[in-house]
């Protein structure tokens, strides 16, 4: 895994260096690296167990790393005390697979939560900063909406509201197309790209979906049995001499293959 210079000059948003994470006999993490430079797109990818869900759980400070550093904005995540952690948690905005709404929350006071909570703003304020995110992702008209009246492409975007009100300059996307068909699966990849061009943050989406990968990634990572194997472009990472990134693509197209003759009948 080798870095150009422009991206060592870059400055760095995400920095794991050799990083070790075990669970009794079970090593989830062995000496994995990886940069993300501030205001990029990571697709980090892999198979399950790779230890891609752990490695992001370092970044949050919901583990601290048996050996091994983790910086995030510059700061040792592990060394930081709980106010600091918080301060830190609040820089990152976070769109988990289950969007975590509140069931009996409108969409306008789900997304609402984190300014309520987190800020001292008028109801004057968070009113009108509500109302400029949700035009940001088109749900001004859902306001009195609740997530069980709502398709699954747009809790997700009410989920992605909720994560950017707060203007993080970090996004954190665990495996946010799970499950969601085609059409709802690229309302998410939009939704990726509008954290990119409309707040600037830095980007690190965990998915198992190649073809949106490509398509949003500045830089792609393929994890393989607790390390990165293989970090860069889209086109370098296509053309990876490396046996896990060859048997992981391989697969993929393998899958799609046997989804279009299904299709054909």
């Amino acid at each position: 895994m080798s870095e150009s210079g422009s991206q060592v000059a870059a400055k760095l948003a995400i920095e794991v260096k050799d990083l070790h994470k075990s669970f009794g006999d079970n090593a989830a993490l062995r000496g994995a690296n990886l940069v993300v430079p501030e205001g990029t797109t990571c697709v980090l990818m892999g198979v399950s167990g790779s230890g891609k869900s752990v490695l992001m759980k370092h970044l949050m400070g919901l583990m601290k790393p048996d050996r091994g550093s983790v910086k995030v904005n510059g700061e040792e995540v592990a060394e930081l005390d709980e106010k600091a952690l918080n301060q830190l948690r609040r820089q990152q905005g976070v769109l988990f697979q289950a969007n975590a709404l509140f069931d009996s929350f409108n969409v306008y006071d789900n997304v609402a939560f984190p300014l309520r909570e987190r800020t001292e703003m008028s109801e004057d304020e968070i009113r009108q900063t509500v109302d400029k995110t949700l035009a940001m992702v088109g749900l001004s008209h859902a306001t009195t909406r609740f997530p069980g009246e709502l398709s699954g492409g747009m809790q997700k975007r009410v989920g992605f509201a909720r994560a950017a009100i707060l203007q993080p300059k970090i996004l954190l996307y665990d495996d946010p197309t799970a499950g969601l068909d085609p059409l709802t699966t690229a309302s998410v990849n939009e939704i990726i790209f509008t954290g990119k061009q409309q707040l600037g943050a830095t980007s690190l989406v965990i998915t198992p979906d190649v073809a949106s990968a490509f398509g949003m990634a500045d830089h792609l990572a393929l994890m393989h049995e607790g390390r990165v194997v293989e970090y860069g472009p889209p086109d370098s990472f296509r053309e990876s001499q490396h046996p896990a990134v060859k048997a992981f693509l391989n697969n993929y197209l393998r899958r799609r293959s046997q989804r279009v003759r299904a299709a054909e009948g």
